[in-house]
C-alpha cells in the first residue's frame, strides 16, 4: 500500500511540471525562460540539498556528464517554451512520446533486437503524435510549439539514455542541475522575451520554486526510492498516468479543453506507447 501510495504521488508530481508550467504561463504571471530559470535553479538546489544529507556530499563527475547537463538545459527551455501556447496535457503527451520515440531510435542505432510489438507499439505512437503535430486547418494545436515540445521530449530521451550509465540516479541528476544553473542562467538572459513583455509576478516565481523544488527536485527523488520495488510492468504502467492526469489537472484547474480529435490522437499515442515498454508475460 505504501509503494503503491508513493508511486502516485510520484506521477502527480511529474504531471504537476506541465500544470504549474501552464499554470503560470497561461496566466501571464511571468515569461518562459525566467520560468525556466527559476526552476532549474530551485531544483539544483533542492537535488543538492537531498545529496548532502541522504549521501553525505555531491559528487560533480561521472560518466556522461556532458551529454546529461546539455539535453537536461534543451528539454527545460524548450518545455517552458511549448507551453506559451499548449494545453497542459497534450504537452505531456507530446513530450512522453518523444521520450519513448527517442529510446526506441537509440536502440535501433544500437542494434538492439526490436519485436514486432514494438514496431507496432512505435508506428502508433508516431502516427497519433503526427496527427497532433500535423499543420493545416485542422490542426490540433501550434505545430512550432508541439514541436518545442517534441524537442524537449527527445532531450529528455537523451538524458535518460545517459543516466543508465550512473551508478547513483539521485547523485547524477543533482550534479547535471547544478552544473546546468550556470550556462541556464545564461540562456535565460540572452533569449528574446516576447514583443508584449510579461512582468515577472510574486505567483509566477513562487510556481516556477514549486516546479523545479517539488514537482522536479522531490519528484525526481521519490520516483527513484520508489524504482527498484517495482518491476518493468508497474513502472511503465505508472508513467502511462502521467499525461492522462496532466490533461485531467489542465481541464479541472486550468478550464482546458478536450476535443474529439485531440482525445483520437491521445489514444492512439497512449496505445502505441503501452504496446512498446509493457512486455507480454509468458504463462
Amino acid at each position: 500500500m505504501r509503494l503503491i501510495l508513493l508511486t502516485s504521488l510520484t506521477m502527480i508530481a511529474f504531471a504537476g511540471n506541465s500544470i504549474l508550467n501552464r499554470m503560470a504561463l497561461a496566466g501571464g504571471h511571468i515569461e518562459a525562460a525566467p520560468f525556466a530559470s527559476v526552476r532549474l535553479v530551485a531544483g539544483a538546489l533542492t537535488l543538492a540539498l537531498l545529496c548532502i544529507v541522504l549521501r553525505g556530499g555531491l559528487r560533480l563527475g561521472g560518466p556522461a556528464r556532458a551529454i546529461g547537463v546539455g539535453a537536461l538545459l534543451v528539454y527545460i527551455y524548450a518545455f517552458s517554451a511549448a507551453y506559451t501556447a499548449l494545453d497542459a496535457g497534450l504537452g505531456a503527451l507530446i513530450l512522453f512520446g518523444m521520450v519513448q520515440i527517442t529510446m526506441f531510435t537509440a536502440g535501433l542505432l544500437a542494434r538492439d533486437p526490436v519485436s514486432g510489438r514494438r514496431w507496432i507499439g512505435a508506428t502508433l505512437a508516431c502516427v497519433g503524435l503526427g496527427w497532433l503535430l500535423w499543420p493545416g486547418p485542422g490542426a490540433v494545436l501550434s505545430p512550432g510549439h508541439g514541436a518545442l515540445m517534441a524537442l524537449a521530449g527527445i532531450a529528455w530521451g537523451l538524458y535518460s539514455l545517459a543516466g543508465r550509465q550512473a551508478t547513483d540516479a539521485l547523485g547524477a541528476t543533482a550534479a547535471n542541475f547544478v552544473l546546468a544553473v550556470p550556462p541556464g542562467l545564461a540562456i535565460g538572459f540572452v533569449l528574446p522575451a516576447p514583443s508584449e513583455g510579461v512582468a515577472m509576478s510574486g505567483t509566477g516565481i513562487t510556481l516556477a520554486i514549486a516546479s523545479g523544488a517539488i514537482t522536479s527536485g522531490l519528484g525526481y527523488a521519490l520516483w527513484y526510492s520508489v524504482l527498484p520495488g517495482l518491476d518493468r510492468v508497474s513502472a511503465a504502467v505508472a508513467q502511462l498516468s502521467v499525461p492522462v492526469i496532466a490533461l485531467v489537472g489542465g481541464v479541472l484547474l486550468l478550464n482546458e479543453g478536450l476535443s474529439l480529435p485531440l482525445a483520437l490522437a491521445s489514444a492512439l499515442v497512449l496505445t502505441g506507447i503501452a504496446i512498446s515498454v509493457i512486455p507480454v508475460r509468458s504463462r
